[in-house]
C-alpha cells in the first residue's frame, strides 16, 4: 500500500521532468526572394540567392515556382 502511494507522486514528476526536456522548435518566416530571377527550378540557385539576402535557407513554392527564403523569426 506504501509503495503504491510513492508511485504517483514519482509518475508525475518523472512526466514533468521529460516534458521541460522536449525539444521546442523556433518559428520560421518565410518570404520571397526580391532578387531571384525567373521560375525557381534548382533548390541550390534559390538558395545561393537567399544567403547572399541574409536568409539561412531556401525552397522553391510548388504551384508559382518563386524563389522562397526562410529564416528563424
Amino acid at each position: 500500500m506504501e509503495s503504491s502511494r510513492m508511485f504517483l507522486p514519482g509518475m508525475v514528476l518523472f512526466l514533468l521532468l521529460a516534458a521541460d526536456m522536449a525539444p521546442v522548435q523556433a518559428r520560421e518566416c518565410e518570404m520571397d526572394s526580391t532578387q531571384y530571377a525567373g521560375p525557381c527550378i534548382k533548390v541550390a540557385n534559390c538558395l545561393n540567392v537567399c544567403r547572399g539576402e541574409g536568409f539561412t535557407s531556401a525552397r522553391c513554392s510548388t504551384f508559382r515556382r518563386r524563389c522562397v527564403c526562410i529564416k528563424q523569426c
